[in-house]
């Protein structure tokens, strides 16, 4: 007979089939970013007039799902993206949860999709992560990426707000998301495609927003460069984000430059983080409007000496070049790892990430303890 044990709201029917040590070993041992998923989700739908019910840890396995069924047609869902660490101790940890619950939250309210409460996001996530411990990488700069996503499934093609819903919760063993991170990426400077307009989903975490970044992306493959930086769709000349990252500019002086949230820009939980640690160490962070005329004029100059993106899936990546159809511009390297405003602050994240330091601002929440012995 199947068990079943409660995790806070979520029941956990476990999966009789799960993956060996040895298929879990291959899967793990040089994991493609997202390619790999553990042996279980979460799951729960709402539908309108009963709200959210059937909260439950599954097995993976393919959602049956109506052809007519309105994300499909009208892509209304929202997702989040968060990590899960493994420490030195073998304890497991989330990073900043409440931060990914709030923006779900007021994603899904831009996208007129019911939210999920902080306390289901959480259960949701914990749930996955202790049902799959055993995914949770330990090697050095790896980790648990979990992908929370919430999704019309009503069938209906009328264009009006789903009255069926569903949420669920994957998670993958992942490595590191760019190959080249640590050594600077070319970024593709893209005229005339805008990821967001004002008044638009820019803020809201959403597929939509990432569908029209595909076409620029591919743009930039062809001009030998590993990213997209958008402009503002208005006026086409202030700097926004990269297709997955936030921006962040480190003046000759120390203190630190960066596009203000203006609606169009996603609140990114690593650009807050790292922004809070940099004002730890006493630099300057203004967030303003940021011309791409200024930053070029500040690289040329010498006024800018780093630029650097910043996410949940790359964490942090230098910057090596800008590059557009009338310009090709390279970004100084600092001398030595000392200078490089983007490893030291990556070195502080990643080791409160990871446990291997004090975490001032309360972070970080244990999900598994240590084993015991």
């Amino acid at each position: 007979m199947e068990t079943q044990a409660p995790t806070a709201s979520f029941t956990v029917i476990p999966n009789r089939r799960p993956a060996t040590d040895e298929e879990r070993w291959l899967a793990m041992e040089d994991p493609v970013f997202g390619k790999v998923f553990t042996d279980h989700m979460a799951r729960a739908t709402w539908r309108e007039g009963e709200g959210w019910a059937d909260r439950r840890i599954v097995p993976l396995a393919p959602i049956p799902m109506h052809p007519g069924a309105a994300v499909l047609h009208y892509a209304q869902q929202a997702f989040e993206g968060l990590k899960a660490y493994r420490w030195e101790d073998g304890s497991i940890h989330l990073f900043r949860p409440e931060a990914n619950a709030a923006r779900l939250a007021a994603s899904c309210a831009r996208l007129a999709l019911p939210t999920v409460s902080e306390a289901d996001f959480l259960a949701a996530v914990t749930g996955v992560v202790e049902a799959d411990r055993n995914w949770v990488p330990s090697t050095a700069g790896a980790s648990l990426y979990l992908r929370p996503l919430v999704m019309a499934t009503e069938p209906s093609l009328l264009v009006q707000p789903a009255a069926e819903v569903d949420f669920l919760v994957t998670a993958s063993p992942v490595g590191a998301y760019l190959s080249d991170g640590t050594q600077g990426v070319s970024i593709w400077v893209s005229r005339g495609y805008h990821r967001a307009n004002p008044g638009g989903t820019g803020e809201a975490k959403t597929g939509g927003n990432y569908a029209a970044s595909m076409l620029p992306q591919k743009e930039a493959k062809e001009h030998g460069c590993g990213q997209v930086l958008f402009l503002d769709a208005k006026e086409d000349t202030y700097v926004e984000e990269l297709g997955g990252m936030n921006l962040i500019a480190v003046r000759a002086d120390g203190s630190i430059l960066t596009p203000r949230l203006s609606g169009t820009i996603l609140a990114g939980v690593t650009r807050d983080s790292i922004l809070t640690l940099l004002r730890d160490e006493g630099r300057a962070v203004e967030e303003r409007d940021v011309a791409l005329a200024e930053i070029i004029a500040g690289l040329e100059i010498g006024e800018i000496v780093e630029l650097f993106a910043c996410g949940t899936a790359a964490v942090v990546t230098p910057i090596a070049r800008l590059v557009s159809d009338d310009f090709d511009i390279a970004v100084p390297e600092r001398d030595g790892d000392d200078a490089s405003v983007a490893r030291s602050v990556l070195e502080r994240l990643t080791a409160i990430q990871y446990g291997r330091a004090e975490d001032p601002h309360g972070w970080t929440t244990e999900v598994v303890p240590a084993p015991e012995g």
